[in-house]
């Protein structure tokens, strides 16, 4: 593993360089650019406190909190957004820079981290903003958000390692993606992001330990809502799947890698 990311080190110029062009595209032509990065997310925020917190006025099983179910809701919901963009984005990888594939020589690896950054920029404006909210509103969990950072560092790993798998085979059956986006819409609604899972029936709560995305995302609420260390037991499987599909995206790249240019 190590000798299969030592060429992606030595192209790290190359990586910050697509990374920066990729955000300068995406607000070429716009005349507010760069700051809609920042309004969507706000807009995000101001849409759950406002209309969950205080229209609905929707409380969570235990909470009397205003902005319990807003803080809740956010916290789950980046996450999911930040593995669902890594996911999404990285299964058509090789398709959309399909030029530089065929036209330059630089380690395929280097491509999934493009992705990763560009996505990490997305989601770290997203975080600052939360981050601001939750100090606003006085609801700063303290240093115990620094234990956010290795779930983080899970979920990065499962989604970077998930769409290697992907982007691999995408490259050679199309119906991957189509696909994909169909289990991603389901896997979503069965993460309790938008619900607690206390709400479901004890069979199905059952079942939550098979998604590795459960874990991750309530040791975030758990952080973010009630400032409480993760439960580390909880999280050996997602990062085990994480492990797993890692190993599994380079072994598959490996292996393929002639044919992936062939293809494109």
């Amino acid at each position: 593993m190590v000798g299969v990311l030592k060429p992606v080190w030595a192209y790290r110029a190359f990586i910050l360089g697509a990374v920066r062009r990729d955000f300068q595209l995406k607000y070429a032509n716009s005349l507010l650019g760069a700051i809609w990065n920042v309004l969507q997310p706000l807009a995000l925020i101001v849409v759950f406190t406002l209309i969950f917190s205080q229209v609905m006025r929707m409380r969570l099983p235990g909470s009397d909190h205003a902005y319990s179910f807003s803080i809740y809701l956010c916290a789950g919901l980046f996450a999911w957004n930040l593995f669902s963009e890594i996911t999404t984005r990285s299964q058509g990888m090789f398709l959309e820079y399909s030029g530089l594939v065929k036209k330059l020589s630089f380690p395929r690896l280097c491509l999934p981290v493009i992705t990763v950054l560009n996505s990490l920029i997305n989601w770290g404006i997203m975080m600052g903003l939360f981050f601001v909210f939750l100090l606003v509103t006085g609801n700063f969990p303290g240093w115990v958000v620094l234990a956010s950072i290795p779930v983080y560092l899970i979920l990065l790993a499962f989604a970077a390692g998930l769409g290697v798998v992907l982007g691999t085979l995408n490259v050679f059956l199309r119906d991957v993606g189509q696909f994909f986006a169909i289990v991603l819409n389901f896997w979503f609604w069965f993460t309790p992001i938008v619900y607690p899972k206390q709400v479901l029936a004890e069979t199905l709560q059952e079942w939550l330990v098979l998604n590795p995305m459960a874990s991750v995302v309530e040791a975030l609420q758990g952080i973010f809502l009630l400032g409480k260390m993760p439960h580390w037991g909880s999280l050996l499987y997602p990062l085990l799947t994480a492990l797993f599909f890692c190993v599994a995206g380079v072994y598959l790249y490996l292996r393929n890698v002639s044919a992936i240019v062939d293809e494109l």
